[in-house]
């Protein structure tokens, strides 16, 4: 079975989409709530906006399966990434807006959450690290860019309206200060987008498992708000008006990535 898009690159960039997916096994669907199958919380239409990297030379992964089946950006035994924070689990049950995924008594079992561990997490990450093990090996480092985005406002989760791009790195533990520094140099010489660093999207758990500085492998995510290049309620449609003012920025922000990687490189 297929749970995944995989194609690799010439670059020392992998670029991973983990909450792009849509679909939702018949099985699983069937006991899922009808506001649950709007899929509110699907990072909607990232493919499409990032459609330029693999041009760029970018290796990229993007799976198929919907978060609401289990979310890729959870560890795998479901702790809590923001401590003290309201936060949506491995296999969540409630949404952003903390409506009901699951009719009554139907939420997975832990048999069941082991299952989708199995089918659809574990593949994943496979793929992930053995991607990052072949750039690292290819190019003597290795570049993970998480592309997230999410409504701008979000009770649950932050107060307010989120800036435009919000800047993951662990608190500067997953990349090396000077590729956050390139990276931000690109984000200071713009003045359209407003943008934070380890705010309240520090990254999740796919860029904090992964980035390992000293080791050659710097990660990355970017939160962006969905206002910039989409409509955030149902049909949640791609707004290609907004979006092309949007993917200058995004790709002078990953080639300096790819730039800065070749220059650490030698």
């Amino acid at each position: 079975m297929h749970v995944f898009d995989f194609s690799a690159g010439r670059t020392p960039l992998l670029v991973s989409m983990p909450h792009c997916g849509i679909h939702i096994p018949a099985e699983i669907a069937a006991t899922m709530t009808p506001a649950a199958l709007e899929l509110a919380d699907t990072d909607w239409h990232v493919e499409q906006l990032y459609e330029f990297v693999s041009g760029m030379g970018a290796s990229v992964i993007r799976p198929h399966h919907s978060r609401y089946v289990i979310d890729l950006n959870r560890p795998a035994d479901d702790s809590n990434l923001y401590p003290g924070a309201n936060s949506t689990g491995l296999c969540p049950t409630t949404d952003f807006a903390e409506r009901q995924i699951y009719r009554d008594g139907e939420e997975p079992s832990e048999q069941e959450v082991a299952r989708r561990l199995e089918l659809y997490w574990h593949p994943y990450h496979r793929q992930v690290q053995t991607e990052l093990d072949r750039l690292l090996e290819t190019h003597g480092v290795a570049l993970l860019f998480e592309a997230h985005s999410i409504r701008s406002i979000v009770p649950r989760l932050f107060e307010g309206r989120l800036p435009d791009l919000n800047i993951g790195t662990a608190s500067g533990n997953t990349c090396a200060a000077a590729l956050l520094a390139s990276f931000e140099d690109v984000l200071s010489g713009q003045g359209d987008y407003s943008y934070v660093v380890d705010a309240r999207f520090k990254g999740g758990y796919i860029t904090r498992a992964y980035g390992d500085p000293q080791s050659g492998v710097h990660s990355l995510q970017l939160e962006l708000a969905q206002q910039l290049y989409m409509e955030e309620e149902v049909p949640f449609n791609y707004l290609p008006e907004k979006a092309v003012r949007l993917q200058p920025l995004l790709q002078r922000l990953l080639q300096g990535m790819i730039d800065w990687a070749e220059t650490e490189a030698g």
